[in-house]
């Protein structure tokens, strides 16, 4: 009998020395919408509006129904600073999707971002041969960080946000080695 290929496990719990990253979950409402409620965290954003709650509140709802969205953890405190998600599986093109991808400003522009975004490849590595990532094209801070952790640029696409607008983006990649 053949090895049947491993299923692609959404929603892993991911521990590294600063984070932890585990399923959201509907009790996380409050304190991840705390983080997300910051205008800053969405300057960059094409949905500017996230910071507001009712924008988030459809942000949450659609994270929570793809079956495939974490909150940050920070392992010292224990509190939630941020979320991230899987997307688009496709496992005959080899390739999944990480983003929607947002950390409490405290914890920009240091390892938290890094240790995320590599907890998350090392997991879909597992699984596919290319990581692709979705980011606004006006988003530099986010487009600076991937490029940062070894993304390329590889592309632009045109994709409807929550509210049915469509967003221009550059898209991102990263194979694996």
């Amino acid at each position: 009998m053949k090895d049947e290929p491993q299923l692609f496990e959404l929603q892993p719990r991911l521990v590294g020395e600063l984070i932890e990253v585990r399923p959201l979950q509907p009790q996380d409402w409050e304190e991840l919408f705390a983080v997300a409620a910051d205008p800053l965290i969405w300057e960059q954003h094409p949905t500017r509006e996230r910071y507001q709650e009712k924008v988030f509140g459809e942000f949450f709802r659609e994270a929570l129904e793809t079956g495939s969205a974490f909150v940050v953890l920070d392992r010292k405190t224990g509190k939630i600073i941020g979320s991230s998600r899987y997307s688009g599986f496709d496992r005959a093109q080899g390739v999944v999707e990480i983003g929607w991808t947002f950390l409490a400003r405290a914890y920009w522009g240091g390892a938290y971002n890094g240790e995320l975004k590599r907890l998350m490849l090392d997991h879909a590595f597992r699984f596919v041969d290319r990581v692709v990532f979705g980011v606004g094209v006006t988003n530099l801070r986010s487009q600076k960080a991937l490029e940062k952790i070894g993304a390329v640029r590889i592309g632009r696409r045109d994709k409807p946000n929550e509210q049915g607008n469509m967003v221009e983006s550059f898209v991102y990649e990263i194979r694996r080695q």
